[in-house]
């Protein structure tokens, strides 16, 4: 038998379109199930969810809110995450914790980039789903206009589950098609008014019940045939079937108001505790799946408290009062605060500190937590974002949020010297609460490197380091790692000889260098017959040769793509050392490089772009006056993806850009996919620019 907690917990996150009132309606939620006193605003920085000083001056969700409350008999765990494209590895990261979503869908646009995105992995993890049509107050705004847009853009199965009772500004309820009344509401108080459905909305209320009636009869045979002998089906029949549908994904629910003015609320509320799934539901359906870190195993969990503990962590959030807090979702057995238990991912134990709900930023000690729960467990000492906590004497570890890398970059200098230490601390203090942020120190062009989804991204990262760590920092384009090569063959010779008073130093060595293909990196041949330099020299004219090649020639940047060989020599008995053949090899190297018609090469990215449809164009020239190469161009349910190779030079401030060109549609990612050779007249710019930047560096 089910634990009765187990099936009295929702864990439900809410997903929708950047500005679609997201926010605005996990405060209504709230509001009406009575866990907040009074409708907070986003437009006046007053709601639970954005509490963060960057998210009150933005007026927008900026991070995952972790928002608990309690419906009796049912615990409900909202989890808000941000809207902006450039910040979904919040949104695939609550979509991990959770079981069910509630799509809030804006009556003025279709699915933009955002959406689509997050719908395709609502999709690829089997999540149930509410939908809820938010804005209805807004003039022109139509309730059955927008379930049938979205119809057709998501390729689902929408079914109204309510009607507005008006149109435009002057909506003050819903009618319950499920429970055949009118429902009133306002923002002054969370309670509602049922009354009869009014005469002049009868017939359309009618008519949507019936159709109601037939989506849902027509999933299970039996439903059909009990709705085909009485065309009509009871109540607690109806909403086991709606139910039983919506946790197979064969319909979607819709239901419709205004967030801002608390209508429409009660039924959303109503269907969170009567058609989505509990955890234990939904995980005996989709087990979880991970793997034994000791032997490798697939381990196998169907979210029981009768099974050992694990837990998910998929948000870190470093407080300034409460400390480091790891919110996780507990996917197995039980757990007491201040217990012992595994990290799986990094091989080690944690010993768990207080547990906490978390209601926006007020959190709630509890003294142990169970399957189905999520939490905010204090100061984990060595866990970290995406990690598997579990019992030590049953491992197990879940895969990892698989987020998205970052795909633009900027340099950053602290305005300070004296401050290296502190922005390199708080950078990297940032990166544990949003593992989507990189920031690494180039070892080719010697410069720091932050790395974000998007400029947005990137904004928000400097202005929580000048808050929480009072440093600031000076931005600019990163430099390209070139590469350097060569065209043709080689020879020539390095000689080293030194004479300085007792022992000399004495090196000879001919090299040949030859280019490989792209990509083949570095090969040395060793050809030197008859003992000219002797073997145990030879190690060190490669030395010479690899540190050569990282000094490179035009322009400092690494060589590649060559094969070398030493094929001839002298030595001297007794002033002949490693040290100085060393140096006979870079010396040769160096010489052959020169007459070798040497290269510059740069990286090539490959971009996966989505854009709409009527962007298409716009996109595809610019890629080609950026010196890209289109590959392939398809059509999906959404967009249009662009696939293309591009400089890297062409594609630093490209974020910005495609969000120009798609009014912030548009999103891509793109990976190196390899080094080609640079044009005459640009290599020729780039060497005369590097040269000037060293010619710089040595006057100061």
């Amino acid at each position: 038998m089910e634990d009765t907690r187990i099936e009295s917990v929702r864990n439900v996150a809410l997903v929708s379109n950047l500005g679609a009132g997201k926010t605005s309606l996990s405060e209504a939620l709230l509001f009406a199930a009575g866990a907040i006193p009074v409708l907070g605003s986003v437009s006046h920085g007053t709601t639970t969810s954005d509490f963060e000083p960057e998210e009150q001056r933005h007026r927008s969700s900026l991070s995952t809110s972790l928002l608990h409350c309690v419906v009796p008999p049912v615990g409900i765990n909202l989890l808000d995450p941000p809207g902006a494209l450039s910040l979904m590895g919040d949104i695939l990261a609550a979509l991990r914790a959770s079981d069910a979503v509630i799509l809030v869908l804006n009556g003025e646009e279709g699915v933009r980039t955002e959406l689509a995105r997050a719908w395709s992995r609502v999709t690829e993890l089997g999540l149930p789903c509410l939908a809820f049509v938010n804005g209805l107050d807004r003039p022109g705004a139509s309730f059955l206009d927008t379930v049938n847009t979205y119809r057709a853009q998501l390729n689902c199965n929408p079914v109204p589950l309510v009607l507005p009772t008006q149109a435009g500004p002057e909506i003050d309820g819903v009618i319950d098609l499920l429970e055949g009344v009118a429902i009133y509401s306002g923002p002054a108080s969370p309670k509602v008014e049922r009354r009869p459905i009014p005469e002049s909305l009868r017939p359309a209320a009618s008519n949507a019940r019936t159709q109601l009636l037939e989506a849902v009869a027509e999933t299970n045979e039996r439903l059909l045939e009990s709705y085909l002998a009485s065309t009509d089906l009871g109540k607690e029949e109806l909403i086991a079937g709606l139910r039983q549908a919506v946790l197979a994904r064969q319909v979607m629910p819709v239901l419709g108001g205004s967030a801002l003015h608390h209508v429409g609320i009660s039924p959303l509320l109503q269907a969170i505790q009567f058609l989505l799934p509990s955890p234990a539901e939904r995980l005996s359906a989709s087990p979880l799946k991970g793997t034994n870190p000791d032997n490798r195993t697939t381990v196998e969990r169907r979210g029981l408290i009768t099974e050992p503990f694990s837990a998910h962590v998929f948000k870190t959030l470093i407080d300034p009062f409460v400390g480091r807090l790891s919110y996780c979702r507990i996917l197995s057995g039980t757990i007491q605060a201040d217990a012992m238990a595994l990290n799986a991912t990094r091989h080690v134990r944690e010993k768990l500190g207080h547990f906490y709900t978390v209601l926006g930023k007020h959190h709630t000690a509890v003294p142990s937590a169970q399957a189905g729960d999520i939490i905010a467990i204090g100061k984990l000492k060595d866990t970290q974002t995406g990690d598997t906590l579990c019992q030590e004497q049953d491992p197990i570890c879940y895969p990892g949020l698989n987020l998205p890398r970052p795909v633009l970059s900027f340099a950053i200098e602290p305005k300070s010297h004296a401050e290296i230490d502190k922005v390199s601390l708080g950078l990297h203090k940032l990166i544990e609460e949003d593992p989507t942020l990189e920031y690494v120190r180039n070892t080719e062009t010697k410069e720091l490197v932050l790395s974000g989804m998007g400029q947005l991204h990137i904004d928000l990262a400097l202005e929580k380091l000048h808050r929480k760590f009072g440093v600031d920092v000076i931005l600019h384009a990163p430099k390209v790692p070139y590469r350097e090569s060569i065209r043709t063959k080689a020879e020539a010779q390095g000689k080293y000889k030194k004479q300085t008073g007792g022992h000399g130093q004495y090196g000879d060595c001919w090299l040949e260098l030859a280019p490989l293909g792209r990509g083949e990196g570095f090969r040395f041949e060793n050809r030197v017959v008859g003992g000219a330099i002797p073997r145990n020299f030879i190690p060190a004219v490669e030395k010479g040769v690899v540190e050569a090649m990282q000094a490179g020639g035009m322009t400092g940047f690494p060589v590649v793509d060559v094969e070398v060989a030493v094929y001839d020599g002298s030595h001297h008995p007794v002033d002949s050392s490693e040290l100085s053949f060393k140096i006979a090899g870079s010396m040769a190297f160096k010489k052959a490089l020169e007459s070798a018609h040497p290269v510059l090469l740069e990286p090539m990215m490959r971009l996966d772009i989505d854009v709409p449809a009527d962007t298409v164009g716009t996109v595809m020239g610019d890629l080609n006056a950026r010196r890209g190469r289109i590959l392939t161009v398809t059509a999906d349910d959404h967009a249009e993806q662009i696939k293309a190779q591009v400089p890297l030079a062409e594609l630093l401030t490209y974020a910005s850009v495609l969000n120009a060109m798609t009014g912030g549609r548009g999103s891509y990612v793109m990976e190196l996919s390899g080094y080609e050779e640079v044009p005459g007249g640009l290599a020729g710019k780039i060497i005369e620019a590097h040269k000037a930047e060293k010619q710089l560096a040595a006057a100061h």
